[in-house]
């Protein structure tokens, strides 16, 4: 991914309205950030967990969406896995993320969900950088991991677009 800046990341936004896309918490730490080994930006908000943020390169430039995390069941230990990556979780380490859809769509309340990676580093789980535990065997090589992931998102977000 090539390295983003605060105002294009507030300007890519595609299901918030400008006076939100201008109140949310981008990271501060956007300068040392592996932008080389990045699919797409993720991050959730310090102040709101519930509150999720995706940025990713599309297209037309970039892509911004609003995500909001379900709240995490209580109960026994299971495994998830994230649909963008594949990576499988243990406990909470994957979350429905629901975005809100643009234009009329979103202002009628339709939204899209996807079980992703709760911290939003699928593109680290991938290449290695960050370990959720066993990783199942796949014949595939990175660079098709990769592109199949890369492929998910763009399915997730052309469904919060469309």
């Amino acid at each position: 991914m090539l390295v983003v800046t605060e105002s294009a990341i507030r300007a890519s936004f595609v299901n918030t309205t400008q006076g939100e896309a201008k109140r949310l918490a981008v990271p501060n730490d956007l300068d040392v950030r592996p932008w080389d080994d990045l699919d797409f930006l993720g991050w959730r908000d310090p102040a709101a967990p519930q509150r999720a943020y995706l940025v990713a390169e599309a297209d037309n430039g970039l892509i911004g969406v609003a995500l909001r995390a379900a709240p995490q069941q209580i109960g026994r230990a299971r495994r998830s896995m994230c649909s963008l990556c594949l990576t499988t979780h243990s406990g909470d380490g994957v979350s429905l993320m629901t975005a809100r859809k643009a234009g009329p769509g979103g202002r009628q309340g339709n939204s899209v969900g996807a079980y992703i990676c709760s911290d939003l580093a699928c593109s680290l789980y991938l290449r290695g950088r960050k370990h959720a535990g066993p990783r199942v065997y796949e014949t595939l090589t990175l660079a098709e991991k990769i592109d199949r992931t890369r492929t998910a998102l763009s399915g997730f977000l052309r469904k919060i677009t469309e």
